[in-house]
Protein backbone atom coordinates (compact mmCIF):
# COMPACT_ATOMS: atom_id res chain seq x y z
CA UNK A 1 0.00 0.00 0.00
CA UNK A 2 0.88 3.26 -0.38
CA UNK A 3 1.63 5.58 2.51
CA UNK A 4 0.80 9.09 1.40
CA UNK A 5 -2.16 10.70 4.06
CA UNK A 6 -3.13 13.74 5.15
CA UNK A 7 -0.90 13.25 8.95
CA UNK A 8 1.55 15.36 7.11
CA UNK A 9 -0.77 18.27 6.38
CA UNK A 10 -1.53 18.85 10.49
CA UNK A 11 2.00 18.77 10.81
CA UNK A 12 2.91 21.37 8.23
CA UNK A 13 -0.19 23.75 10.29
CA UNK A 14 2.07 26.90 12.06
CA UNK A 15 1.25 30.71 12.05
CA UNK A 16 2.15 30.95 8.33
CA UNK A 17 -1.28 29.04 7.27
CA UNK A 18 -3.16 31.31 9.20
CA UNK A 19 -2.51 34.31 7.48
CA UNK A 20 -3.45 35.95 3.94
CA UNK A 21 -0.97 34.84 1.44
CA UNK A 22 -0.18 37.69 0.52
CA UNK A 23 -2.16 41.42 0.54
CA UNK A 24 -4.86 42.22 -1.81
CA UNK A 25 -1.86 44.80 -3.91
CA UNK A 26 -0.06 41.47 -4.77
CA UNK A 27 -2.78 40.50 -6.69
CA UNK A 28 -3.31 44.06 -8.36
CA UNK A 29 -2.85 43.28 -12.27
CA UNK A 30 -4.14 44.57 -15.63
CA UNK A 31 -6.17 43.14 -17.66
CA UNK A 32 -8.67 40.00 -16.24
CA UNK A 33 -7.31 37.37 -13.56
CA UNK A 34 -5.58 34.22 -15.46
CA UNK A 35 -6.78 31.10 -13.84
CA UNK A 36 -5.34 27.84 -14.86
CA UNK A 37 -6.21 23.94 -14.76
CA UNK A 38 -4.14 21.01 -15.14
CA UNK A 39 -6.09 17.77 -15.74
CA UNK A 40 -5.29 14.51 -15.87
CA UNK A 41 -7.94 13.49 -18.57
CA UNK A 42 -9.64 14.96 -20.77
CA UNK A 43 -12.68 17.74 -20.28
CA UNK A 44 -15.30 15.43 -22.21
CA UNK A 45 -14.65 11.78 -19.95
CA UNK A 46 -18.25 12.54 -18.47
CA UNK A 47 -16.76 12.09 -15.00
CA UNK A 48 -13.72 13.24 -13.66
CA UNK A 49 -12.17 16.42 -15.70
CA UNK A 50 -15.80 16.70 -17.05
CA UNK A 51 -16.70 17.77 -13.47
CA UNK A 52 -14.03 20.64 -12.79
CA UNK A 53 -14.57 21.48 -16.47
CA UNK A 54 -17.99 22.84 -15.22
CA UNK A 55 -16.78 24.60 -12.47
CA UNK A 56 -14.50 26.08 -14.42
CA UNK A 57 -17.50 27.24 -17.02
CA UNK A 58 -18.90 28.30 -13.38
CA UNK A 59 -15.95 30.90 -12.79
CA UNK A 60 -16.84 32.60 -16.23
CA UNK A 61 -21.04 32.84 -15.59
CA UNK A 62 -19.96 34.40 -12.29
CA UNK A 63 -17.08 36.59 -13.51
CA UNK A 64 -17.24 37.10 -16.88
CA UNK A 65 -14.12 39.28 -18.42
CA UNK A 66 -13.15 39.84 -15.33
CA UNK A 67 -11.37 36.53 -15.36
CA UNK A 68 -9.54 34.42 -18.47
CA UNK A 69 -9.44 30.86 -17.41
CA UNK A 70 -6.50 28.42 -19.65
CA UNK A 71 -7.89 24.68 -19.20
CA UNK A 72 -5.23 21.90 -19.97
CA UNK A 73 -6.49 18.43 -20.53
CA UNK A 74 -4.47 15.16 -20.37
CA UNK A 75 -1.79 16.03 -18.30
CA UNK A 76 0.29 13.23 -17.68
CA UNK A 77 1.08 12.61 -13.56
CA UNK A 78 4.97 13.40 -13.98
CA UNK A 79 7.42 15.25 -15.22
CA UNK A 80 5.09 16.74 -17.89
CA UNK A 81 2.97 17.81 -15.08
CA UNK A 82 5.56 19.71 -14.03
CA UNK A 83 6.13 21.64 -17.18
CA UNK A 84 2.68 22.48 -17.76
CA UNK A 85 2.18 23.86 -14.24
CA UNK A 86 5.49 25.93 -14.74
CA UNK A 87 4.19 27.24 -18.15
CA UNK A 88 0.91 28.38 -16.90
CA UNK A 89 2.51 30.19 -13.77
CA UNK A 90 5.10 31.68 -16.83
CA UNK A 91 1.88 32.56 -18.58
CA UNK A 92 0.55 34.81 -15.63
CA UNK A 93 -1.59 32.82 -14.54
CA UNK A 94 -2.55 33.88 -10.52
CA UNK A 95 -4.53 31.09 -9.66
CA UNK A 96 -3.59 27.50 -10.43
CA UNK A 97 -5.92 24.19 -9.40
CA UNK A 98 -3.98 20.87 -10.26
CA UNK A 99 -7.03 18.95 -10.39
CA UNK A 100 -5.05 14.76 -9.52
CA UNK A 101 -3.53 13.17 -6.57
CA UNK A 102 -0.77 12.57 -8.57
CA UNK A 103 0.59 16.28 -9.67
CA UNK A 104 1.17 16.81 -5.41
CA UNK A 105 5.15 16.63 -5.58
CA UNK A 106 5.35 18.74 -8.69
CA UNK A 107 2.63 21.72 -7.41
CA UNK A 108 4.90 21.96 -4.48
CA UNK A 109 8.09 22.04 -6.08
CA UNK A 110 6.41 24.78 -8.78
CA UNK A 111 5.22 26.86 -6.11
CA UNK A 112 8.27 27.32 -4.47
CA UNK A 113 9.56 29.15 -7.56
CA UNK A 114 6.56 31.32 -7.96
CA UNK A 115 5.60 32.49 -4.52
CA UNK A 116 3.22 35.41 -5.90
CA UNK A 117 1.10 32.35 -7.70
CA UNK A 118 -1.79 30.57 -5.44
CA UNK A 119 -1.99 26.74 -6.15
CA UNK A 120 -4.73 24.25 -4.98
CA UNK A 121 -4.40 20.75 -5.31
CA UNK A 122 -7.26 18.45 -6.02
CA UNK A 123 -7.01 15.71 -3.58
CA UNK A 124 -3.92 16.78 -2.35
CA UNK A 125 -2.34 16.45 0.85
CA UNK A 126 0.62 18.67 1.21
CA UNK A 127 0.43 22.49 1.56
CA UNK A 128 2.70 26.00 1.73
CA UNK A 129 2.35 29.41 2.24
CA UNK A 130 1.10 29.42 -1.55
CA UNK A 131 -0.26 25.86 -1.75
CA UNK A 132 -3.85 24.41 -0.61
CA UNK A 133 -5.84 21.68 -0.86
CA UNK A 134 -9.43 20.92 -1.37
CA UNK A 135 -11.20 17.58 -2.08
CA UNK A 136 -14.85 16.24 -1.25
CA UNK A 137 -16.42 13.66 0.77
CA UNK A 138 -16.62 10.99 -1.46
CA UNK A 139 -17.02 8.08 0.97
CA UNK A 140 -20.27 9.44 1.98
CA UNK A 141 -21.76 9.24 -1.46
CA UNK A 142 -20.75 5.34 -1.87
CA UNK A 143 -22.58 4.95 1.42
CA UNK A 144 -25.47 5.92 -0.44
CA UNK A 145 -24.14 3.18 -3.39
CA UNK A 146 -23.02 0.48 -1.26
CA UNK A 147 -27.19 0.66 0.13
CA UNK A 148 -28.47 0.34 -3.12
CA UNK A 149 -25.64 -2.28 -4.41
CA UNK A 150 -26.51 -4.64 -0.85
CA UNK A 151 -30.19 -4.62 -1.33
CA UNK A 152 -30.07 -4.87 -5.28
CA UNK A 153 -27.47 -7.61 -5.86
CA UNK A 154 -28.83 -10.97 -6.90
CA UNK A 155 -25.29 -12.58 -6.66
CA UNK A 156 -24.19 -10.91 -3.48
CA UNK A 157 -21.01 -10.08 -5.47
CA UNK A 158 -19.68 -6.53 -6.37
CA UNK A 159 -17.38 -5.46 -8.65
CA UNK A 160 -15.22 -2.53 -7.88
CA UNK A 161 -12.75 -0.88 -10.14
CA UNK A 162 -9.73 0.49 -7.99
CA UNK A 163 -7.26 3.10 -9.55
CA UNK A 164 -4.72 3.30 -7.19
CA UNK A 165 -4.58 2.06 -3.34
CA UNK A 166 -4.34 5.59 -2.08
CA UNK A 167 -6.44 6.52 1.30
CA UNK A 168 -8.95 7.89 -0.69
CA UNK A 169 -9.68 4.97 -2.83
CA UNK A 170 -9.33 2.84 -0.08
CA UNK A 171 -11.80 4.13 2.23
CA UNK A 172 -14.46 4.76 -0.57
CA UNK A 173 -14.14 1.29 -1.29
CA UNK A 174 -14.19 0.45 2.52
CA UNK A 175 -17.46 3.17 2.43
CA UNK A 176 -18.96 1.04 0.02
CA UNK A 177 -18.88 -2.28 1.26
CA UNK A 178 -19.56 -1.60 4.80
CA UNK A 179 -22.65 0.34 3.82
CA UNK A 180 -23.71 -2.87 1.07
CA UNK A 181 -22.47 -5.25 3.88
CA UNK A 182 -24.95 -3.77 6.73
CA UNK A 183 -28.10 -4.66 4.35
CA UNK A 184 -26.50 -8.22 3.32
CA UNK A 185 -23.99 -9.43 5.53
CA UNK A 186 -22.97 -11.98 2.30
CA UNK A 187 -21.99 -9.03 0.25
CA UNK A 188 -18.42 -9.58 -1.30
CA UNK A 189 -16.58 -6.92 -3.23
CA UNK A 190 -13.94 -8.20 -5.59
CA UNK A 191 -11.45 -5.12 -6.50
CA UNK A 192 -9.45 -4.48 -10.11
CA UNK A 193 -6.59 -2.21 -9.94
CA UNK A 194 -6.05 -0.48 -13.06
CA UNK A 195 -3.10 1.79 -11.97
CA UNK A 196 -4.96 4.58 -13.83
CA UNK A 197 -7.43 7.12 -13.54
CA UNK A 198 -8.88 7.71 -17.26
CA UNK A 199 -8.50 4.38 -19.68
CA UNK A 200 -11.61 3.14 -21.15
CA UNK A 201 -10.34 0.17 -22.79
CA UNK A 202 -8.78 -1.33 -19.31
CA UNK A 203 -11.94 -0.15 -17.70
CA UNK A 204 -13.74 -2.52 -19.45
CA UNK A 205 -11.97 -5.07 -19.79
CA UNK A 206 -11.53 -5.28 -15.69
CA UNK A 207 -15.78 -4.95 -15.85
CA UNK A 208 -15.97 -7.98 -18.20
CA UNK A 209 -14.14 -10.03 -16.02
CA UNK A 210 -15.57 -9.13 -12.59
CA UNK A 211 -18.62 -9.67 -14.30
CA UNK A 212 -17.12 -13.34 -15.68
CA UNK A 213 -16.57 -13.72 -11.78
CA UNK A 214 -19.92 -13.94 -10.88
CA UNK A 215 -20.44 -10.09 -10.15
CA UNK A 216 -23.99 -8.25 -11.09
CA UNK A 217 -23.19 -4.65 -10.06
CA UNK A 218 -20.47 -3.12 -10.82
CA UNK A 219 -18.52 0.42 -8.68
CA UNK A 220 -15.82 2.21 -9.51
CA UNK A 221 -13.50 5.11 -8.86
CA UNK A 222 -12.46 5.21 -12.57
CA UNK A 223 -13.04 8.41 -14.21
CA UNK A 224 -16.02 7.68 -17.22
CA UNK A 225 -18.29 5.70 -18.27
CA UNK A 226 -16.94 2.91 -19.97
CA UNK A 227 -17.88 0.05 -16.92
CA UNK A 228 -21.13 1.28 -17.26
CA UNK A 229 -21.42 0.83 -20.95
CA UNK A 230 -20.19 -2.82 -20.23
CA UNK A 231 -22.36 -3.31 -18.06
CA UNK A 232 -25.25 -2.13 -20.25
CA UNK A 233 -24.44 -4.61 -22.98
CA UNK A 234 -23.89 -7.88 -20.30
CA UNK A 235 -27.42 -7.00 -18.38
CA UNK A 236 -26.08 -7.32 -15.56
CA UNK A 237 -28.35 -4.76 -12.49
CA UNK A 238 -26.31 -1.81 -13.47
CA UNK A 239 -23.56 0.33 -11.86
CA UNK A 240 -22.95 3.74 -10.31
CA UNK A 241 -21.33 7.11 -12.40
CA UNK A 242 -18.32 8.36 -10.89
CA UNK A 243 -18.17 11.64 -10.74
CA UNK A 244 -21.18 12.68 -12.91
CA UNK A 245 -24.31 11.19 -14.05
CA UNK A 246 -23.94 8.65 -16.62
CA UNK A 247 -27.00 7.49 -17.24
CA UNK A 248 -27.07 8.89 -21.12
CA UNK A 249 -24.61 6.20 -21.42
CA UNK A 250 -26.16 3.50 -19.81
CA UNK A 251 -29.63 4.58 -18.97
CA UNK A 252 -31.03 0.39 -17.87
CA UNK A 253 -27.90 -0.21 -16.50
CA UNK A 254 -27.36 3.19 -14.33
CA UNK A 255 -28.34 3.17 -11.14
CA UNK A 256 -27.25 6.01 -9.46
CA UNK A 257 -24.36 8.69 -9.83
CA UNK A 258 -21.91 10.32 -7.38
CA UNK A 259 -22.21 14.11 -9.10
CA UNK A 260 -18.92 16.21 -7.97
CA UNK A 261 -19.71 19.64 -7.67
CA UNK A 262 -16.58 22.16 -7.37
CA UNK A 263 -17.73 25.48 -8.49
CA UNK A 264 -18.50 26.67 -5.22
CA UNK A 265 -15.32 26.02 -4.03
CA UNK A 266 -13.54 27.49 -7.35
CA UNK A 267 -15.63 30.43 -6.85
CA UNK A 268 -14.73 31.08 -2.91
CA UNK A 269 -11.34 30.79 -3.74
CA UNK A 270 -11.35 33.29 -6.83
CA UNK A 271 -13.39 35.65 -4.39
CA UNK A 272 -10.73 35.45 -2.14
CA UNK A 273 -7.44 36.13 -4.16
CA UNK A 274 -9.78 39.17 -5.32
CA UNK A 275 -10.11 40.44 -2.15
CA UNK A 276 -6.57 39.49 -0.85
CA UNK A 277 -7.55 37.28 1.41
CA UNK A 278 -6.55 33.79 0.31
CA UNK A 279 -4.98 31.68 3.14
CA UNK A 280 -4.10 28.20 2.58
CA UNK A 281 -5.91 25.77 4.29
CA UNK A 282 -7.34 22.32 3.62
CA UNK A 283 -11.12 21.71 2.43
CA UNK A 284 -13.25 18.74 2.39
CA UNK A 285 -17.25 19.30 2.46
CA UNK A 286 -19.29 16.75 1.36
CA UNK A 287 -23.29 16.17 1.02
CA UNK A 288 -24.38 18.30 3.83
CA UNK A 289 -22.76 21.09 2.01
CA UNK A 290 -23.66 20.16 -1.75
CA UNK A 291 -20.12 19.21 -2.85
CA UNK A 292 -21.12 15.80 -3.28
CA UNK A 293 -24.49 14.96 -5.08
CA UNK A 294 -26.37 11.87 -4.91
CA UNK A 295 -27.85 11.65 -8.82
CA UNK A 296 -31.61 10.76 -9.94
CA UNK A 297 -32.36 6.81 -9.23
CA UNK A 298 -33.20 4.78 -11.89
CA UNK A 299 -36.78 4.08 -12.08
CA UNK A 300 -36.28 0.54 -11.98
CA UNK A 301 -34.89 0.38 -8.55
CA UNK A 302 -37.98 -0.01 -5.75
CA UNK A 303 -39.25 2.33 -3.91
CA UNK A 304 -38.32 0.64 -0.59
CA UNK A 305 -34.79 0.79 -1.71
CA UNK A 306 -34.58 4.27 -3.13
CA UNK A 307 -36.36 5.16 0.98
CA UNK A 308 -33.39 3.19 2.44
CA UNK A 309 -30.64 4.50 0.51
CA UNK A 310 -32.32 8.15 1.23
CA UNK A 311 -32.01 7.60 4.55
CA UNK A 312 -28.44 6.88 5.17
CA UNK A 313 -28.05 10.44 2.72
CA UNK A 314 -30.19 12.28 4.88
CA UNK A 315 -28.45 10.68 7.96
CA UNK A 316 -25.11 11.79 6.76
CA UNK A 317 -26.51 15.68 6.21
CA UNK A 318 -28.22 15.32 9.51
CA UNK A 319 -25.02 14.29 11.47
CA UNK A 320 -27.03 11.29 12.76
CA UNK A 321 -24.77 8.63 10.49
CA UNK A 322 -21.38 7.65 9.91
CA UNK A 323 -20.51 5.51 7.33
CA UNK A 324 -17.69 4.50 9.23
CA UNK A 325 -19.05 3.57 13.17
CA UNK A 326 -17.99 0.71 14.32
CA UNK A 327 -17.94 -2.28 14.92
CA UNK A 328 -15.59 -2.51 12.20
CA UNK A 329 -13.47 -5.54 11.28
CA UNK A 330 -10.47 -5.50 8.21
CA UNK A 331 -10.70 -8.38 5.92
CA UNK A 332 -7.99 -10.09 8.22
CA UNK A 333 -10.04 -10.52 11.18
CA UNK A 334 -8.63 -7.57 13.15
CA UNK A 335 -11.16 -5.26 14.60
CA UNK A 336 -10.57 -1.44 13.48
CA UNK A 337 -13.13 0.34 15.13
CA UNK A 338 -14.93 -0.75 18.68
CA UNK A 339 -18.84 -0.74 18.76
CA UNK A 340 -19.71 2.71 18.45
CA UNK A 341 -16.90 4.26 17.71
CA UNK A 342 -15.74 6.80 14.98
CA UNK A 343 -12.62 6.30 12.80
CA UNK A 344 -11.80 10.03 12.42
CA UNK A 345 -10.59 12.07 9.74
CA UNK A 346 -6.35 11.05 10.23
CA UNK A 347 -7.61 7.74 10.68
CA UNK A 348 -9.41 8.01 7.23
CA UNK A 349 -6.63 9.79 5.64
CA UNK A 350 -3.95 7.06 7.22
CA UNK A 351 -6.01 4.23 5.52
CA UNK A 352 -4.20 1.79 3.85
CA UNK A 353 -6.47 -1.79 4.93
CA UNK A 354 -9.81 -3.00 3.86
CA UNK A 355 -12.85 -4.23 5.61
CA UNK A 356 -14.58 -7.12 5.75
CA UNK A 357 -15.74 -8.57 2.49
CA UNK A 358 -13.45 -6.95 0.23
CA UNK A 359 -10.99 -8.68 -2.35
CA UNK A 360 -8.56 -6.74 -3.36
Amino acid sequence: MANFTRRSVLKIGGASLALPLLGQAAFGQDGPLKIGFVNVGPKDDNGWTFGHWTGAQALEAEFGDQVEITFVESVAEGPDCERVLRELAQQGNKIIFATSFGFGDYVIKVAREFPDVVFEHATGYQRSENVGTYNARFHEGRAVMGTLAGHLSKTNTIGYIGTFPIPEVVMGINAFTLAARKVNPEIKVNVVWLSSWHDPAKESDATRALIDQGADIIAQHSDGPAALQVAEERGIVGGFGQGADMSAFAPNAHLSAIIDVWAPHYIQVVKDVMDGTWVSDDSWPGIAAGEVVIGPYNEKIPADVVEAAEAVKNGIVDGSLNPFTGPIVDNEGNERAAEGEIIDDAGLWAMDWFVEGVNA
